[in-house]
């Protein structure tokens, strides 16, 4: 899989399917509107506009197999979620990071495994002792700027 330097930039659909692909590793436009019909109630022509949306972002590219395309990930799941949470960070104030992690945190379901490699990587981390506001003053309301 590619290493992307870019943002990826998918819509809530987009992921939707994503989510299909990646966990099979591949799939066909039918595999995936047979399982996305239900959960989403999208029609076939709906997954097949999103898969010509990804293969244009070069999200995934296609085999052709017979009369089917097969669809391949050319992004992998981990960096689509990094990008994804660098997106949202660079549009928090810093000093608000720590608050919104605690908040995420706090509406996830975790497993015992997932809470030990939280706390893992707590403990490896540094404090700093300050950390600048970087958002634009007027133009925010984290009153750091006073």
């Amino acid at each position: 899989m590619n290493t992307v330097l870019e943002p990826i930039k998918i819509s809530d659909s987009e992921w939707e399917v994503m989510r299909v692909i990646w966990t099979l590793d591949a799939a066909t436009a039918q595999e995936i509107s047979g399982i996305l019909s239900e959960s989403m109630d999208w029609k076939p022509a709906t997954i097949k506009t999103l898969l010509g949306r990804l293969v244009k972002k070069e999200i995934v590219w296609t085999e052709q197999s017979g009369k089917k395309f097969i669809y391949h990930p050319l992004v992998s799941e981990e960096s689509t979620v990094r990008s994804a949470t660098e997106n949202l960070f660079s549009h928090i104030c810093a000093k608000k990071v720590g608050q919104t992690i605690a908040d995420l945190v706090a509406e996830a379901t975790l497993t015992k495994e997932d809470l030990q490699l939280i706390m893992a990587e707590l403990e490896k981390k540094e404090p700093v002792s300050d950390i600048a506001c970087n958002c634009i003053p007027g133009q925010c309301n984290c009153n750091h700027h006073q």
